[in-house]
């Protein structure tokens, strides 16, 4: 199974492991969101620390399986529309620990979530607009100022941990060996509250946040669709497989 869980001194540990590149499938984008619900109601659950093994923490969606199974693009799109739901709205607060890429759906995973803790090898990007695709800007808006966030859509550039660190995104930048004992160090502090204070405040702010992360990330959904159908599109996506960093129009 793609998605694996661990439960230690309140805090579970949510576990991305899908090799290659942890690009998850539309059946892996339900199964997380369903475990995070899952634990997010444990009783016994104070905190919730997402990370992943391998190469990087998430590289988004399977773009080979949209290439293969084209009518699946609605059923991926209601999937990373659940999981980021789920994070943001898990009843206890959710921390990310990421290394290597953080990718598209990558980006939607960390924008949902409460605190992001990055390795010093992490970089955050949406190459969307080189894949034939649109969506993410609403979680990356979470992170990072207006106008890097449009520099970094409309180039599909990168924003490495250091300076998501200056921009406010990221609570703390580590070295890669010591990702995992910080994360959980960090999320020990949390699991030591009290569990209806750490909910009670979780959907306080909540709340009190000036824009409705799920509803404008469903509205940026409706222009990956147009996108999708549209024929550069398919060529984006056809350079992608083959290997090429982006279509050339």
């Amino acid at each position: 199974m793609p998605i694996k869980v661990e439960i230690r001194e309140r805090v579970a540990e949510v576990v991305i492991d899908h090799p290659p590149v942890n690009a998850l499938d539309s059946a892996a984008w339900h199964e997380l969101a369903a475990t995070i619900e899952r634990v997010g109601r444990d009783p016994e659950v104070r905190c919730v620390l997402l990370r992943s093994e391998g190469k990087g923490f998430c590289a988004g969606v399977d773009i080979k399986e949209l290439q293969a199974h084209g009518e699946r693009i609605v059923d991926v799109n209601r999937g990373n529309y659940l999981s980021f739901r789920a994070v943001r709205a898990c009843e206890v607060p959710v921390v990310s620990a990421v290394h290597g890429y953080i990718i598209g759906g990558g980006i939607g995973l960390c924008g949902a979530s409460d605190v992001v803790i990055a390795a010093d090898d992490a970089f955050f990007s949406l190459p969307e607009i080189d894949r034939g695709a649109m969506g993410g800007a609403s979680h990356l808006a979470r992170m990072l100022p207006l106008h890097k966030v449009r520099a970094l859509f409309f180039t599909g550039g990168r924003c490495p941990a250091d300076e998501a660190y200056r921009l406010g995104a990221v609570e703390k930048v580590v070295p890669r060996a010591a990702l995992l004992d910080e994360a959980r160090a960090f999320c020990a502090v949390i699991a030591g509250k009290s569990r209806r204070a750490l909910v009670l405040a979780k959907e306080s702010l909540n709340g009190i946040e000036p824009q409705d992360v799920d509803r404008s990330y469903r509205f940026e959904q409706g222009f990956t669709l147009e996108m999708y159908m549209s024929p550069d599109s398919q060529k984006s996506r056809d350079a992608f497989v083959e290997g090429k960093q982006a279509a050339r129009f």
